[in-house]
């Protein structure tokens, strides 16, 4: 992996930082089947998955099929039961710990990018007490376009000072790396939730990884 030592890496959260995609799916199919009556396959939300709550539901649903407050109601739902199933289970992907901490001290600046509300981000870097680390922190509140849309990662460089060619972004997700693209970014890609196959579409990954003790994150400093 020959590439520009970065000034930045821009972290997905969720199949990124921590390993919680399954109840996520689990949390969605619920909701959509259960709650809301949609016809739809564990797989198939599966495959819904990236960008905004909203986004979703109105993939799944239409646009204008729920009012505004009725799609933040179900949201938030959504969210307290992925974090009461979850929670036992909360901790970072194994080797994020020193990989944070090696970024840190190599003065590699960091940021959040993604599409989670803050109710989801808070539980995250509260409870596993690393919120120090991260000089910029983009939610979907943060932006008008989810990913694939690039706005998420641009607006963390701007917010860090650096430009797309001096970033870095760890993702897990086809659309997510998607948006690292749509943004001029190289990435990172976990494989966490999705195949190597499911990512063949996109030029701007330099590593495949299942978790940050791989050996080719060494290049990046």
């Amino acid at each position: 992996m020959i590439i520009p030592k970065p000034k930045a890496f821009l972290f997905d959260l969720n199949g990124t930082m921590i390993n919680d995609m399954a109840f996520h799916n689990e949390a969605w199919h619920n909701i959509l089947t259960k709650d809301l009556g949609a016809n739809i396959s564990f797989d198939a939300v599966k495959k819904q998955m990236y960008g905004k709550n909203q986004d979703l539901l109105e993939r799944v649903f239409g646009v204008g099929y729920f009012s505004q407050e009725q799609i933040d109601q179900i949201s938030i739902e959504k969210e307290r039961r992925y974090q009461a199933a979850y929670k036992k289970h909360l901790t970072l992907i194994t080797g994020l710990d020193n990989f944070l901490e090696r970024a840190k001290q190599s003065g590699i600046q960091m940021a959040i990018g993604s599409a989670a509300i803050p109710f989801n981000i808070n539980f995250v870097l509260d409870n596993l007490n690393i919120r120090s680390y991260f000089k910029a922190i983009v939610s979907a509140e943060d932006v008008a376009n989810s990913k694939p849309d690039p706005e998420t990662f641009t607006k963390g460089a701007e917010i860090l000072g650096v430009s797309a060619s001096e970033c870095i972004v760890f993702e897990d997700a086809p659309k997510g790396v998607e948006a690292a693209q749509n943004a001029g970014m190289k990435c990172v890609a976990l494989i966490t939730m999705h195949s190597k196959e499911e990512f063949s579409t996109y030029h701007n990954i330099i590593a495949f990884i299942e978790d940050y003790t791989d050996p080719v994150l060494q290049d990046l400093f």
